[in-house]
């Protein structure tokens, strides 16, 4: 059913990308310029990104490419640009290729490099129509990551539940006398609670048997009083001090080099956070966890799907010169160039790339992949307030029942639009 995209008051940085990632144009004299928007968010993967790029444009000189990377602000960003029908000539679709995005992408299917896409991909982006929204550049295995060198330190085992993750952060707290932050968010940026919130919302809400409420969240008749626990345990965790004292105003970008210092033990951040850190101190170790179950007899879960990746906008001026880099980027080389520099699984069958977080991938090998809570449960628009409460909550402007409070009414609002 198509809806009706409202437009929300910009961010004062989404505002300021929109002169940077508009229609595409001519670049220098004889020269195609293309436009290119992405969600990549840390400095890692988008310096992968923007080395790529630049690789193209050196094989390619006709062709010029303007590459953006709006970070919080990206969601408001594309929904401005969906209502003015100009979208750049590449985005990423984060999870919404086949709903949000599907009439603003050109059709994939009959370029090369969709015979050898993962089969796990296909129905993520896919039509039932047979329509290919968008080329995946990596595939997501998120969880909880963590500083195994401290971990192992202190002698603190890997939680395999949600309680010993909060006896585990409380340890963290206790062996560094407080000079370790057991949980670190970057929560300037409200999509760091947002995936505390959707992350743990599986389990919490969906994995377990006796705790599942996938009908009632698809049918609209979810009680969001459900989720107040969530919200409990953050504000819990924010009281003892488990947290950052900086949560509100700590950007994303410092939680790489506050783990290279010891300084950090778990942090919801993925992929590419083990190589960078790695990279800025070869002593420190990362290591990656599914995430836990909340409810006694549940299995942990990897919450996956899509991360990464570029639709073709099909108002594009120049189509043949964006597919001209989707299908540059799809060869093998490039391809485990792009999975191995943002640490996450590529997502073409004959692509064989070395993954930062491979032994652990392997440790957990047969955990249960889960897609993204608010992709599959929750109204398009969802995950600007999943965050924003998050942020209010921590800032002491909602209590935890308000916050489930304004997700009901945010929900209701956005499945009627």
């Amino acid at each position: 059913m198509k809806k009706t995209i409202g437009i929300s008051v910009l961010s004062i940085s989404a505002m300021m990308a929109i002169a940077g990632c508009g229609g595409s144009g001519s670049g220098g004299e004889g020269q195609v310029k293309l436009t290119l928007m992405s969600t990549a968010t840390t400095k890692a993967d988008q310096d992968i990104f923007k080395e790529i790029v630049k690789d193209f444009e050196k094989e390619n000189p006709d062709i010029d490419i303007e590459d953006s990377y709006p970070s919080d602000g990206y969601e408001d960003l594309a929904r401005v640009k969906m209502a003015a029908n100009d979208l750049p000539d590449l985005f990423d679709t984060h999870g919404w290729a086949t709903s949000r995005y599907s009439e603003y992408t050109e059709d994939l299917s009959s370029m090369d490099w969709a015979s050898r896409l993962d089969p796990a991909m296909e129905p993520i982006l896919t039509d039932e129509d047979g329509k290919l929204h968008a080329y995946p550049i990596n595939q997501a295995l998120d969880g909880v990551s963590y500083n195994k060198t401290l971990l192992d330190e202190y002698g603190i085992e890997v939680p395999a539940t949600f309680d010993e993750f909060i006896a585990a952060l409380e340890e963290v707290k206790e062996k560094s006398n407080g000079e370790v932050v057991p949980l670190w968010l970057g929560g300037a940026d409200k999509s760091q609670f947002g995936q505390y919130f959707d992350q743990f919302a599986t389990p919490l809400l969906i994995t377990d048997e006796e705790n599942s409420y996938e009908e009632e969240l698809l049918d609209g008749s979810f009680d969001w009083s459900n989720y107040t626990y969530l919200a409990e345990k953050l504000k819990e965790m924010n009281d003892k001090e488990l947290l950052n004292k900086d949560v509100l105003t700590a950007q994303v970008t410092m939680g790489p080099e506050l783990l290279a210092q010891n300084k950090v033990a778990f942090v919801m951040l993925n992929g590419s956070v083990g190589r960078e850190v790695t990279g800025l101190n070869p002593d420190v170790q990362m290591g990656t966890m599914p995430v836990p179950p909340i409810h006694e007899g549940d299995s942990p879960s990897w919450i996956g799907g899509e991360r990464h990746t570029l639709a073709v906008a099909n108002n594009s001026e120049y189509k043949e010169e964006a597919k001209q880099f989707i299908e540059y980027i799809a060869q093998p080389e490039v391809a485990k160039k792009f999975a191995e520099g943002t640490s996450l699984p590529d997502a073409l069958t004959d692509v064989e790339a070395d993954n930062y977080f491979a032994e652990f991938y392997k440790q957990y090998e047969g955990t249960q992949i889960q897609p993204y809570f608010d992709r599959l449960y929750l109204p398009s628009g969802m995950w600007d307030p999943m965050g924003a409460t998050g942020q209010e909550l921590v800032a002491g402007t909602l209590t935890p029942e308000q916050v489930s409070d304004k997700m009901s009414q945010e929900y209701t609002r956005l499945r009627s639009e």
